[in-house]
């Protein structure tokens, strides 16, 4: 008799690894990331784990926000399948996007829909489009999720290098003639994970009149786009003039209103595009708890909540550079997210030299139990996150001095050329 597993191992998609999926383990970044965190936690028990590498948000939600939950889920007219959206949540976003970002007149039936967070949405994206063949376009450091559904779908992903002396935008006019050709899907993110870069209305401009010439479809994750500091205005790519045209936005309450674990953001834009989500969305899940969208629609309306977590994010930033560059880091505040994105330095005075950042960020953990996220794809950066846990403003310090503390052991060689 031939036992289960014999016959199942040759039936994985290829999409996954095919026959070989499971039989070869391989350790992606933040899985070593994690090991190094036990592997330093066991060996050192007494010193705290400084964690700088959370991708999420330190708070919970607005008390306002969790009362307004707890008020709809006990009425059980809100208990049925809320599909694509309930109308309230739809008008509350549309409202949110004339308010925070100057987009007025987005029509909340025909040209915003609720996504289950935004990975949610970015993985649904590529099967209203790709076919085998085509190709997405993708920033190079990025959130990869839109990538590998176009992979899934028989895609192929052509990456546009994030380098520091542009500033972090992708250079357009640098493109292959022959990938524009076959190029359906551009991404974009802005403010941008890791790099903490924001765009400018010129750069979105110029994404505009390219798309368009290029007929490509614009898909600008906004997820950190209501986070601004220092007196600069969210920007919204639909915003731009010709921008609802050629794409589509997608908003997350996750970052700006600290509802991480909520799952609940909005596609806004190109009423064709919006069309073609809702078509795969219906047949891919039955809709975000209605009193999520709800208690999402009671947010909305808040977009102060976002506004004074912005502000301890920018005092983070501003203490955590200073003591950066006191430790020799070539450190700059952004102008918006809770990431800082860093070179790595190549070595130590009379100690161990790195040949990637991931090298330099394992040792960060292993040894002073500092932890970050490294990225090697487009030069040798750290990304430091300002979501580490402090209730106070002097909690806030103390975590500060203790990495200054460890960081000022070493003596860090940085590479200039």
């Amino acid at each position: 008799m031939v036992q289960a597993t014999d016959y199942i191992q040759q039936l994985f998609a290829d999409r996954i690894g095919g026959p070989s999926f499971g039989l070869k383990e391989e350790i992606f970044k933040f899985e070593k990331i994690k090991r190094a965190k036990r592997a330093a936690i066991k060996e050192k028990p007494h010193v705290p784990l400084i964690d700088l590498g959370v991708g999420e948000p330190d708070a919970m939600a607005d008390m306002r926000v969790v009362e307004k939950l707890y008020e709809e889920a006990a009425k059980p007219e809100n208990r049925f399948y809320s599909d694509n959206g309930i109308p309230e949540f739809k008008e509350a976003a549309s409202r949110y996007m004339a308010e925070v970002f100057g987009v007025p007149d987005l029509d909340p039936e025909t040209e915003i829909n609720h996504v289950i967070g935004s990975k949610s949405g970015l993985s649904l994206l590529p099967a209203a489009f790709i076919n085998p063949g085509d190709i997405t376009l993708m920033p190079s450091p990025c959130y990869p999720v839109l990538g590998t559904y176009t992979k899934y779908f028989g895609g192929e992903v052509v990456h546009l290098p994030l380098l520091k002396e542009n500033g972090f935008l992708p250079r357009l006019d640098q493109i292959d003639p022959e990938v524009l050709k076959k190029a359906k899907m551009i991404y974009l993110n802005y403010p941008n994970n890791p790099t903490g870069a924001v765009a400018s209305k010129e750069f979105f401009e110029e994404v505009v009149e390219f798309a368009r010439n290029n007929q490509i479809i614009v898909v600008h994750d906004a997820a950190y786009a209501a986070l601004m500091f220092d007196g600069e205005k969210p920007l919204s790519f639909l915003s731009v003039p010709g921008a609802k045209e050629v794409g589509v936005e997608i908003h997350s309450l996750s970052k700006s209103f600290n509802m991480t674990g909520w799952r609940i953001g909005f596609i806004a834009g190109n009423p064709k595009l919006v069309k073609a989500f809702q078509t795969i969305k219906d047949n891919s899940d039955s809709g975000q708890f209605i009193p999520i969208q709800k208690a999402a629609s009671f947010a909305l309306a808040h977009p102060e909540i976002t506004e004074q977590t912005a502000k301890k994010y920018s005092r983070r930033h501003e203490m955590l550079v200073q003591v950066l560059r006191g430790c020799g880091f070539q450190a700059e505040k952004p102008k918006g997210s809770f990431y800082l994105y860093a070179e790595a330095p190549v070595g130590i005075k009379e100690g161990p030299s790195f040949q990637t950042a991931e090298d330099f960020s394992q040792y960060l953990i292993r040894e002073h139990l500092i932890s970050t996220v490294p990225w090697d794809d487009a030069g040798r950066f750290i990304r430091f996150s300002v979501t580490f846990e402090a209730d106070t403003e002097e909690e806030e310090k103390q975590v500060m001095r203790e990495i200054e503390r460890r960081l000022k052991r070493d003596r860090f060689i940085f590479s200039r050329g």
